[in-house]
C-alpha cells in the first residue's frame, strides 16, 4: 500500500474510526497495514489507537478503501422500536433484546429519525451512552444538540455541552456553529456573543457559516453597531457575504438611522463583491423604504440621476410602496401623477396604492380606486384583486367578496393558492362547505395545488363551523394528495377535537398521523438537518413572509410603551397606517410585557377594531401579562372569553394559568386547574407537567405529597424529566427528609436510559444543596468503585460547596486535595465556592488571592463568580470595589443576568443605599430585564427606612404602571400583592 505514515499523521479521527484522505483504519484486519507498526515505532501508537467498526472492513487490501455498509435496515429497526406502542417491557429493555449491530453511524442516523420527537430522540440517547459510549462521538453529540436546539430544550443542550467537556467528545467547529444558530433563531444575541467568544479562545477559528450566522441573530436583534464590526472583521478575513447577507445587513443599517455605514457597505458590494451599481442602488433604496425613510431613499433616486443609473419602473414602485408604509399617501399619489404624465406607470403601481389604502383599513377608497380603474380597463395583478377579498370577507361583505373572485375568472387571471385559500375560507364561513370543496377540485383539475398552509386554513375554517368530520376528510384529502401534514395540524385537530368531546373522531386523525410518519421515515433524508447556507438564509425569508415589517412594529410599541395617558395612545394608534393582524399583536404584547396595563390595554383596544379577530396566540399572550401582573381576575376573563369565542383553549393555555398562579405559591389553585385541564380532555404536555411540579416544591405553597403524585403521572405518561426539573424535585425531598422517596426517583431515572453516575449525582447534589452533607458523602461511599470516578467529576463541586455552607473547611481542603491526586482538578464551581465562603469569613484578601489563583490556572470566572464578588465586596462595606466589578461585566463580559441585577439591588438596599439600587432598577429595563415584585419592594422598603420617602412614592407609581394592569380602562386602582404591600408602608 502506497500510503505512508507522514499521509496518516494528517488524517483526523472521527468517531471510532480514523481517516487519512479516503483510507479507512480496521482493527479486525490490522495486519493488511504495515504503517501502523511505523506509527507504533515512531510516536508508541498501536492498533488499539485506530478504533474501528466493523460495519466498515477494508475488503481491498492494496487500496484500504472503506467500504460503506448501508444501515438503513438497522436504523428502521431501531426507530420502530423506539416509536412503538406502548407495551409491558420499556423502551430500554426492547432496545437491549434487540439482536442488532449498533455503531456511531446506526446511532446518528437513528437520532436523525426522531428530529420531531426529541424527547424520545434523548431517550434513545442516554441509552446509548449507558450501553456503550464508544459509540457517542462529537458528531453524535452535535446531532442531538442539533435537535433539542430546534425544539428550544436549551436547559438540555447546556447539560449535553457540559458532558462534552466533561467528557472524551470535545467540540468542533461544527458544534459551536450549530450551538451558535440555534441560540441565534431564539435572538439571544448576548448568549451568541459569549458562545463566539468561547469558540475562539477554545481556538476555533470563525469560518464563514459562523459569521453568517453571527449577522442574522444581530440583524435580527437589531444590534446595527455590532453587527457592523462582525461584518468588517469578517471582510477583513477575506470572507465575502452573499446578496440575501448583505440585504439583512442594509436592512438593519436602515432601521438604526446610519447612513454612513450603509454607504460603507454599498461600496463593498460594489468594490469586494463586484455586484452591479445598479443593483447595489436598488438594494439601499429599498432598505430606506422598508425602514419609512423616504428622504433617504429620495437621496438615493437623486444619486443614481447623478451618475447616470438608469431608473427604472420598479425603483419608483420601491419608492412609492415605501411611501404607502411611512403613511405619505399624498405623496405617493403624486408620484404616481408625474409617472401619468410621463406615461411610465403600470398596473404594480396602481395595486400599491391601493394596498395603502386598505393598509389604513380605508376599504371605501381602495374599491373606489379599484373601480376607477377598471372602468378604464386596467387589468390590475392576482394580488391585488385577493387583498380587497381578504378584506371584504374580514368585514364580513361576502356579497362583495365573491363579486371580486367571479370578476378575477371573468377577466381570465390565473388564480394562485392564496386567492383560491381565501375564497375557500369565506365559501365555509357562509356554510356553502360544497362550494368550497368545489373550488378545490377545480384547481387541482388545473394541475395546481394548495399549500400545506392553506390546509390548515380550511381544516380552521371547518371548525369553527363544527364541522370536524369535514376537517378529517381534509387530511385524508392531503395525504392522498402526497402533501405533508405537519404535527402543528394534526396536534391542533386532535386538541380542537378532545375540547368539542368529539373524543372518537380522535383515533382517526391518529391513524391518519402513523401513516403519515410511516411515509416520512421511509424517505427521510440525512441531510435534512445538517447546517447548510441554505438553512441560515431561511432567516431572511421568515422576515419577508412576516405580515409586518419591524419598522411597524418598532412604530407600534413605542406609542404602547410610552408615558401618556392611554387617550392619547389610542389617537396615536388610530393614525397609523398599519395593518392589524394576530402576528403583529403578538409580539407588541411580549415586546411591551414589561408596561403590562398598556399592553392589556392594547389588547383590549385592537380586540374591537372592525376586521380584526383575536387568536388563541393573542390570548395567551395576554393572559400571560396579565398573570405576571397578579392581575388573576382578568386572566380568567381572557380565558373565558376564549371558549365564548370559539378558539382552541390547548394545553398551553392551561400551563399559562397554572404557571401564574403557581410561581407565587398558590398551589391550591393551580391543583385545581390542572385538574379542571384535564376533565375537560385536554392532555398535559411536558411544560405543564414541570410547571406545577416546580410550584408544587417551592418554599410558597410547597405541597410534596402531590408533586410526588404529579411527577409519578408525567413520568407514566411517557415523558422525561429534564435537569432542571429533576434538580428541583430531588431537592425538596431532600429538604423535607424524603431521602427514600429521592433514592426511589434515582433508581427510576435509570430505567428511563439515565446513567447510575449521573443519577446518582443529581441526588446527591441534591442533598448538599438541602444542607445535609453527612448523608450526601454517606451516599457517596455506598456507590461502587465502578462508577467513583465518574461520580466524582460531576458532584466536586457540590460536596465542597456543602462542607463550606458548614463551615468545614479543612474538610473541603482535604477533599480538595484527594480529588487532585485522583487528577480532578477544582472547577469553576469549587473555586467560586471558595471565595464566597472566605468573604462570608471577612478573609477579604484570601477570597481575592483564590481568585487570582483560579483565573492563572486558566478556569475562566462565570457569571456566578463575579455576582460572589460583588455580593462579598457590598457586604463587607466596599461598595466602590463592587460597582467596580459590576461596571467590569458590562464592558468585557460576562454580560450580567436577572439573578446578578436583584442580588445587587437586595445588598445594596440593605446597606443602606437603596437610591443606587433605584438607578439599578431603571438599568434593568433599559437592558431587557423586567424588575420582580422583590426587586421593588427591596428598594421601596429600603428608601422609606433611609427617609427618602419622596423616591418611595416614585417607586410605586413605577411599579404600578409596569407589573399590574392598573391603567386597563376596566381599573379604578392598582391592582396585586405588590400594590397592597406598598399601600401598608405607606
Amino acid at each position: 500500500m502506497e500510503t505512508t505514515f507522514r499521509e496518516l499523521k494528517g488524517g483526523k479521527r472521527e468517531g471510532d474510526r480514523f481517516f487519512c484522505y479516503d483510507v479507512y483504519f480496521d482493527t479486525n484486519v490490522p495486519n493488511r497495514f504495515p504503517i501502523l507498526n511505523e506509527a507504533k515505532e515512531e510516536v508508541g501508537l498501536g492498533v488499539e489507537d485506530f478504533l474501528g467498526c466493523t460495519e466498515g472492513v477494508c475488503e481491498n487490501a492494496d487500496t484500504g478503501r472503506k467500504v460503506e455498509k448501508d444501515v438503513s435496515a438497522i436504523v428502521r429497526k431501531v426507530t420502530e422500536v423506539l416509536r412503538g406502542e406502548a407495551c409491558v417491557m420499556s423502551v430500554e429493555e426492547r432496545l437491549n433484546e434487540m439482536d442488532v449491530e449498533f455503531d456511531c453511524d446506526v446511532v446518528e442516523n437513528v437520532l436523525k429519525r426522531c428530529f420531531k420527537v426529541p424527547d424520545l430522540g434523548l431517550r434513545f440517547f442516554d441509552w446509548v451512552k449507558v450501553k456503550n459510549g464508544r459509540f457517542v462521538t462529537t458528531s453524535v453529540y452535535n446531532t442531538m444538540i442539533y435537535i433539542l436546539g430546534e425544539a428550544k430544550r436549551f436547559e438540555l443542550v447546556e447539560g449535553l455541552c457540559e458532558e462534552m467537556e466533561k467528557g472524551s467528545c470535545k467540540k468542533d467547529i461544527k458544534t459551536w456553529t450549530i450551538l451558535i444558530s440555534q441560540y441565534g433563531k431564539t435572538n439571544a444575541f448576548g448568549k451568541v456573543l459569549l458562545l463566539f467568544e468561547e469558540m475562539k479562545k477554545a481556538g476555533f477559528e470563525p469560518d464563514l457559516a459562523v459569521y453568517k450566522v453571527m449577522l442574522h441573530t444581530l440583524c435580527k436583534c437589531g444590534k446595527a453597531d455590532i453587527a457592523m464590526e462582525f461584518y468588517k472583521e469578517m471582510v477583513s478575513r477575506e470572507m465575502q457575504p452573499d446578496i440575501s447577507l448583505y440585504k439583512l445587513l442594509l436592512d438593519c443599517l436602515a432601521r438604526s438611522g446610519d447612513i454612513d455605514a450603509i454607504h460603507f457597505v454599498a461600496d463593498d458590494m460594489i468594490k469586494i463583491s463586484e455586484i452591479p451599481e445598479g443593483d447595489v442602488y436598488a438594494y439601499m433604496l429599498k432598505s430606506f423604504c422598508i425602514s419609512g425613510r423616504i428622504r433617504e431613499a429620495l437621496e438615493v433616486i437623486r444619486d443614481m440621476k447623478n451618475r447616470d443609473i438608469a431608473i427604472e419602473p420598479e425603483h419608483f414602485q420601491t419608492l412609492v410602496k415605501g411611501m404607502c408604509r411611512a403613511d405619505r399617501m399624498s405623496d405617493a399619489l403624486e408620484i404616481v401623477d408625474i409617472l401619468k404624465r410621463k406615461d411610465a406607470i403600470d398596473k404594480n403601481i396602481y395595486g400599491i396604492i391601493i394596498n395603502g389604502y386598505l393598509r389604513r383599513n380605508d376599504i371605501s377608497k381602495a374599491l373606489e380606486l379599484f373601480q376607477s380603474l377598471k372602468d378604464c380597463g386596467q387589468v390590475l395583478t392576482i394580488s391585488t384583486y385577493t387583498e380587497l377579498m381578504q378584506h371584504l370577507f374580514r368585514g364580513n361583505e361576502f356579497e362583495k367578496a365573491f363579486d371580486m373572485y367571479n370578476t378575477m375568472l371573468e377577466t381570465g387571471l390565473e388564480l394562485d393558492s392564496v386567492a383560491i385559500t381565501a375564497v375557500v375560507a369565506g365559501y365555509v364561513q357562509q356554510n356553502c362547505v360544497s362550494e368550497a370543496w368545489e373550488v378545490v377540485k377545480n384547481m387541482e383539475d388545473k394541475g395546481m395545488k394548495l399549500t400545506s398552509k392553506c390546509y390548515m386554513i380550511f381544516i380552521k375554517e371547518l371548525c369553527k363551523i363544527s364541522r370536524s368530520d369535514e376537517a378529517i376528510n381534509v387530511l385524508d384529502h392531503m395525504k392522498a394528495s402526497n402533501l405533508d401534514i405537519t404535527d402543528t395540524i394534526f396536534n391542533w385537530i386532535i386538541s380542537h377535537l378532545r375540547k368539542k368531546g368529539e373524543l372518537g373522531k380522535i383515533e382517526r386523525v391518529k391513524q391518519i398521523q402513523r401513516a403519515s410518519c410511516e411515509k416520512e421515515e421511509t424517505t427521510l433524508d440525512s441531510s435534512s438537518i445538517q447546517i447548510e447556507p441554505k438553512v441560515l438564509d431561511s432567516v431572511a425569508t421568515q422576515i419577508a413572509d412576516k405580515s409586518f415589517t419591524d419598522h411597524d412594529l418598532q412604530r407600534v410599541c413605542k406609542i404602547v410603551s410610552s408615558s401618556i395617558d392611554w387617550c392619547l395612545k389610542e389617537e396615536s394608534l388610530q393614525k397609523l397606517d398599519i395593518l392589524i393582524t394576530p402576528e403583529l399583536v403578538v409580539e407588541v404584547l411580549e415586546n411591551c410585557s414589561l408596561h403590562g396595563g398598556a399592553a392589556l390595554q392594547f389588547f383590549s383596544w385592537v380586540g374591537k377594531k372592525d376586521g380584526y379577530r383575536h387568536t388563541s396566540e393573542t390570548y395567551n399572550m395576554a393572559m400571560k401579562i396579565a398573570g405576571k401582573g397578579k392581575d388573576f381576575g382578568y386572566m380568567r376573563i381572557l380565558f373565558n372569553e376564549m371558549k365564548r369565542n370559539g378558539l382552541l383553549v390547548s394545553s398551553d393555555t392551561w400551563t399559562i394559568m397554572i404557571l401564574q398562579y403557581g410561581r407565587i405559591g398558590l398551589t391550591e389553585i393551580a391543583l385545581k386547574i390542572f385538574k379542571d385541564m384535564k376533565e375537560s380532555g385536554c392532555r398535559p404536555n411536558i411544560s405543564t407537567y414541570k410547571s406545577l411540579i416546580i410550584s408544587l416544591c417551592g418554599k410558597k405553597g410547597r405541597k410534596v405529597n402531590e408533586a410526588i403524585d404529579v411527577y409519578m403521572e408525567m413520568i407514566q405518561a411517557g415523558f422525561v424529566p429534564d435537569k432542571e426539573l429533576l434538580e428541583i424535585y430531588l431537592e425538596c425531598l431532600c429538604e423535607v427528609d424524603n431521602v427514600l422517596e429521592a433514592k426511589r426517583c434515582v433508581n427510576n431515572l435509570c430505567s428511563l436510559g439515565f446513567s447510575t453516575p449521573l443519577a446518582n449525582s443529581l441526588c446527591i447534589r441534591a442533598l448538599c444543596r438541602a444542607g445535609k452533607v453527612d448523608e450526601a458523602l454517606l451516599m457517596v461511599d455506598e456507590v461502587g468503585d465502578k462508577d467513583q470516578n465518574t461520580l466524582n467529576g460531576y458532584i466536586y463541586g457540590s460536596l465542597i460547596h456543602g462542607l463550606l455552607r458548614k463551615r468545614r473547611l479543612q474538610e473541603a481542603l482535604d477533599k480538595i486535595e484527594s480529588m487532585k491526586e485522583a487528577g480532578i482538578f477544582p472547577t469553576v464551581h469549587v473555586y467560586t465556592s471558595l471565595v464566597v465562603y472566605y468573604f462570608k469569613e471577612k478573609q477579604i484578601s484570601k477570597a481575592l488571592e483564590v481568585f487570582e489563583t483560579m483565573k492563572e490556572e486558566g478556569c475562566e470566572p462565570t457569571i456566578v463568580t463575579y455576582s460572589s464578588l460583588i455580593r462579598g465586596y457590598v457586604c463587607n462595606g466596599k461598595t466602590d470595589e463592587a460597582w467596580n466589578v459590576f461596571r467590569k461585566m458590562k464592558n468585557e463580559g460576562p454580560l450580567p443576568d436577572f439573578k446578578t441585577y436583584s442580588m445587587f439591588i437586595s445588598c445594596l438596599c440593605k446597606e443602606g443605599k437603596s437610591e443606587e439600587a433605584m438607578q439599578l432598577l431603571s438599568e434593568m429595563l433599559s437592558v431587557g430585564f423586567a424588575p420582580s415584585t422583590v426587586n421593588f419592594r427591596d428598594v421601596f422598603y429600603g428608601l422609606n427606612r433611609e427617609g427618602k420617602h419622596n423616591l418611595a412614592q416614585t417607586i410605586w407609581r413605577r411599579s404600578s404602571g409596569l407589573q399590574g394592569c392598573s391603567d386597563l380602562l376596566t381599573c379604578s386602582e392598582p391592582r396585586g400583592t405588590l400594590y397592597l404591600l406598598l399601600n401598608l408602608e405607606l
